[in-house]
């Protein structure tokens, strides 16, 4: 796993940690909101990041 894809994870839990005690203390709305824009967006580029690393692991060396 690269060092990037690392960071990109902790900052995926981190911010399900947030959103978690945002929703537990019931914080405003939009606050829950943000956090969970910004949980998917972070999903996507790490799906994208997967999936490009995959490609590249998958062509046949020359």
């Amino acid at each position: 796993m690269s060092d990037h894809l690392f960071r990109l994870l902790e900052r995926l839990q981190k911010l399900d940690d947030q959103l978690r005690r945002a929703q537990r203390q019931r914080k405003d709305r939009q606050e829950i909101a943000r956090l969970t824009l910004m949980k998917s967006a972070l999903r996507h580029r790490l799906a994208r990041l997967s999936a490009r690393s995959a490609f590249i692991r998958a062509m046949p060396a020359h």
